[in-house]
């Protein structure tokens, strides 16, 4: 059995779970405050107000509810195998343990992916009403918006590959959930601190409050650095995907 084919069974098992509507519960929360609040973005003090707009909606996103949606999806996606023994089913036929977590992860990085398009879709057609029910003329940065996404995606990979590992690592959903969430809160506090580069669960975080702060203030000493960061989200990256994926069905491989 090829990679491809463990894909397209991966991706199976997940097609009647009820992930989709779970991700669009935090695009949509986001978007409907951010929306709501349109008068006090479009005043003669801001010169940009979508963008504005999205870096303050998007803070709170990008800290706890993107982070607390893709937990619960590690934990929808690894509870597939738990159920009825389905572990050792799969490692019962001649695929690779090794093959099986990283063909999860790819899952787990699709539904990320496919989050990032919902946020970006929905607050498109929200803007589009708004603007329409408001008269607002401004036009909307969608290749502002689109860039953002991204940053956000890109920026949530380590977090991710950490949070799979910890679901691996944990056997019980109670455990798995409460220590990610218990990384996830204080992720604010750490981004405040020098510790942030070593703390994947701050990184996205930590990029949008780089840009409000350039929009609240007249320099622009807080910019996002790519560099040190990039190294040490690929390390990070790097070595949550190896313990996971080195970890998964080691017990049942017993």
């Amino acid at each position: 059995m090829n990679f491809l084919e463990l894909l397209k069974i991966e991706f199976m098992k997940v097609k009647r779970s009820k992930i989709i509507p779970l991700i669009f519960i935090a695009p949509l929360l986001v978007v409907t405050s951010g929306i709501a609040n349109l008068s006090v973005y479009f005043t003669p003090e801001y010169t940009n107000a979508w963008a504005a707009m999205f870096i303050q909606s998007a803070l709170v996103y990008a800290y706890y509810l993107l982070p607390f949606s893709m937990i619960v999806v590690c934990v929808m996606i690894a509870g597939r195998e738990t159920q009825n023994n389905g572990i050792l089913k799969m490692l019962a036929l001649p695929v690779s343990r090794y093959a099986l977590s990283l063909a999860k992860f790819f899952v787990l990085q699709f539904y990320l992916i496919l989050e990032m398009a919902v946020f970006f879709i929905v607050f498109v057609i929200a803007s589009i009403i708004a603007t329409h029910m408001t008269g607002i003329t401004e036009a909307l940065p969608l290749i502002y918006l689109m860039k953002w996404c991204m940053g956000l995606f890109f920026t949530m990979l380590p977090c991710v590959a950490a949070m799979w590992a910890i679901t691996v690592l944990f056997e019980k959903t109670l455990l798995s959930v409460g220590f990610n969430l218990l990384l996830v809160i204080p992720g604010v506090l750490i981004a405040n601190t020098p510790l942030w580069i070593a703390y994947p669960y701050c990184y996205s975080g930590y990029l949008v409050s780089c840009s409000l702060h350039d929009f609240t203030s007249e320099g622009s000493g807080t910019a996002f650095a790519v560099f040190p960061f990039l190294p040490c989200a690929i390390i990070v990256f790097t070595l949550a995907l190896l313990l996971a994926v080195r970890k998964f069905g080691r017990k049942e491989m017993r």
